[in-house]
C-alpha cells in the first residue's frame, strides 16, 4: 500500500462498467483511514442510482456529505453525456473539477472514481480522459478478472499512456467465487503484456487489497 500512501490522492478507473470500481475504491479508503490518514472518497457524477457515492459515504466514515461525495446524479442509467442531454443539464468541466478541487485542499488524500470505462463521455466536448488530466492524479486501473479481461485492459492502459497521463498500475478484482479458467490465468498474461504492474488483487467479498511488492 506504500505506493499510495504518499500520494495527495488517485483518479480510479475501469475496464468497463459494473466490475468492482466502487468496491475497490472503498477499500483503498478504508485502509487510509484505518492508518489514520485523512482519506476521502469522491463519485462525482453518478447515473441511475447513488449507490456507489453512498457506499463511498459509508468509506469515508461520513466525514463528507453525500451531495459533496457526489454533486452530480442523473436519473438515466446511461453515460453522462446521454442523460445530461435527455435530463437536460448537461455536465461542465470546469465547473465539475472546481467542485473537486474546493475537496481535495482540505484532505490529505483524494480518491475520486469515475464513471464507466477510460472512454465514456462526461459532457460536451469532454470524457473522463480530459476530466483525470484537470485532475492530474496518477491512475489506477481496476480490472474485472472474466473472460475478455486482458483484451479491456490493455486498451483501457494503452489509452491512458497514449494520452500522456501516468498509470500507477491495474488492480484485479475477482468479481465471481467461482473461477473459470480466463479468471486463473488473465493475471500471468497481463504481468507478461501490461506495461503497467499489476499493484494487487480483490479476492470474492475480500476486506482488503491483497497488495503486490512492485
Amino acid at each position: 500500500m506504500g505506493k499510495l500512501d504518499h500520494l495527495p490522492g488517485v483518479f480510479i478507473t475501469g475496464t468497463d462498467t459494473e466490475i468492482g470500481k466502487t468496491y475497490v475504491s472503498s477499500l483503498i479508503i478504508r485502509e487510509l483511514r484505518k492508518k489514520k490518514i485523512d482519506a476521502v472518497g469522491l463519485k462525482p457524477v453518478c447515473s441511475g442510482s447513488r449507490k456507489d457515492a453512498q457506499t463511498l459515504h459509508q468509506a469515508n466514515e461520513g466525514v463528507l456529505d453525500l451531495d459533496v461525495v457526489n454533486p452530480w446524479c442523473f436519473r438515466a442509467p446511461l453515460a453522462p453525456l446521454t442523460a445530461g442531454r435527455i435530463e437536460g443539464k448537461s455536465l461542465q468541466l470546469d465547473k465539475v473539477v472546481s467542485q473537486i478541487n474546493h475537496v481535495r485542499v482540505n484532505h490529505q488524500f483524494t480518491l475520486i472514481e469515475g464513471v464507466g470505462g477510460w472512454m465514456v463521455p462526461m459532457g460536451e466536448g469532454f470524457g473522463i480522459a480530459e476530466f483525470a488530466k484537470e485532475l492530474a492524479l496518477p491512475i489506477v486501473v481496476v480490472v474485472g478478472n472474466r473472460l475478455g479481461a486482458i483484451n479491456h485492459t490493455l486498451l483501457t492502459v494503452e489509452a491512458i499512456l497514449a494520452a500522456r497521463l501516468e498509470c500507477l498500475g491495474v488492480i484485479l478484482n475477482y468479481p465471481q467465487a467461482e473461477r473459470d479458467l480466463a479468471a486463473t490465468t488473465n493475471r500471468l498474461i497481463l504481468e507478461e503484456l501490461c506495461p503497467v504492474p499489476i499493484l494487487g488483487e480483490v479476492i470474492t467479498d475480500a476486506t482488503e487489497i491483497e497488495w503486490n511488492d512492485c
